[in-house]
């Protein structure tokens, strides 16, 4: 980390009881471990999530658990998997995966449909708090052009059915970016929108050509040295932000040098996530939290923290403007 951080005084962590955004990975242990050995546990999940029923209740549960911490936007991504045995292609996963956005019935579920439109899950015009849920395919660095390609293709099919994009994941010393660059290049052409993890590792060639692809989104941001950080500042590329993640598996060492202050105090475009909260043993609320206790960040800055996250969500511009409706009313509530 090459990067002097002006970091403000520590203050009192105050509630943060309002809206927020999210995005997550959906899938997954608090023990603090390298990325190397958190690879191996989302190995290890990957195994364990195999059939249709398993998928179903585990993104029904996702979301419940999202919708209870008042979380109003959540981009869930996840990796369609093929599995011969249980009769599982990529298109019977995500489709277990739409079965269990439909069976939540604790909050009311909105679909993307195309064009803004929505599909509400629930009744209709109901009083319910209600959660915004859109999709994200994720592509495995350990597969084959063919297979990320197959993802994308099943992407823009089921965009009717909340897809709105791809990330680019798995362990960052497997695979090359060469490999999948045209078939994100393809998506791109082809109106999906693209979040990429990036320097999660010190591969300073990966990182640069990742942000030359200028991706809607990146996560992390760990490992960038001096010329890469200057390039991502002056890209203007949104960062999602998972400080328990990145100090659980070792990339950063302490809360004292996270890029998290940086980019806050230059007003990058950053955003709050839990990276995996079930392999994390963490919370959007905690990580709020950690964020107010340790850079001093007072509630009503945080909630405009939450606030500004609408503009990097990759849902179309009607839902961003009921997403600030919902926001300017919470923040009449609270007399910001």
């Amino acid at each position: 980390m090459m990067w002097d951080y002006n970091l403000p005084k520590k203050k009192k962590t105050k509630s943060t009881n309002f809206s927020r955004i999210q995005f997550v990975n959906s899938f997954g242990c608090s023990d603090d471990r390298s990325i190397s050995e958190s690879l191996k546990l989302f190995e290890l999940i990957h195994l364990l999530t195999t059939n249709h029923k398993t998928i179903t209740r585990i993104t029904k549960e996702v979301v419940e658990d999202f919708a209870a911490e008042n979380v109003v936007y959540l981009e869930l991504r996840t990796t369609p998997k093929r599995n011969d045995s249980e009769g599982m292609s990529k298109r019977s996963y995500m489709e277990a995966v739409v079965e269990g956005l439909r069976s939540v019935s604790t909050v009311e579920i909105d679909i993307f449909r195309g064009s803004d439109v929505e599909e509400s899950h629930g009744n209709g015009h109901s009083q319910r708090k209600k959660i915004y849920v859109r999709l994200l395919l994720s592509i495995d660095r350990r597969e084959t052009r063919e297979a990320a390609m197959g993802t994308v293709q099943l992407a823009m099919e089921m965009r009717h059915l909340g897809v709105v994009g791809i990330d680019l994941c798995g362990n960052p010393m497997i695979g090359e970016w060469t490999t999948f660059w045209p078939v994100l290049e393809f998506a791109r052409e082809q109106g999906l929108l693209v979040t990429l993890h990036c320097g999660e590792v010190p591969n300073m060639e990966e990182i640069n050509a990742m942000l030359d692809f200028l991706p809607a989104r990146i996560g992390h941001a760990c490992c960038l040295k001096q010329e890469e950080w200057k390039k991502l500042k002056s890209y203007k590329i949104p960062v999602e932000i998972c400080l328990t993640s990145n100090i659980r598996t070792e990339i950063i060492s302490s809360l004292d040098i996270h890029h998290f202050a940086d980019l806050y105090n230059c007003k990058h475009p950053i955003v709050l996530c839990t990276d995996d909260s079930g392999v994390f043993s963490t919370t959007l609320s905690r990580e709020y939290a950690i964020a107010s206790s340790a850079f001093g960040i007072e509630k009503r800055e945080m909630f405009e923290l939450a606030r500004n996250a609408i503009g990097f969500i990759f849902a179309g511009d009607g839902v961003k403007l009921e997403l600030e409706q919902i926001f300017d009313l919470a923040a009449e509530r609270l007399q910001f």
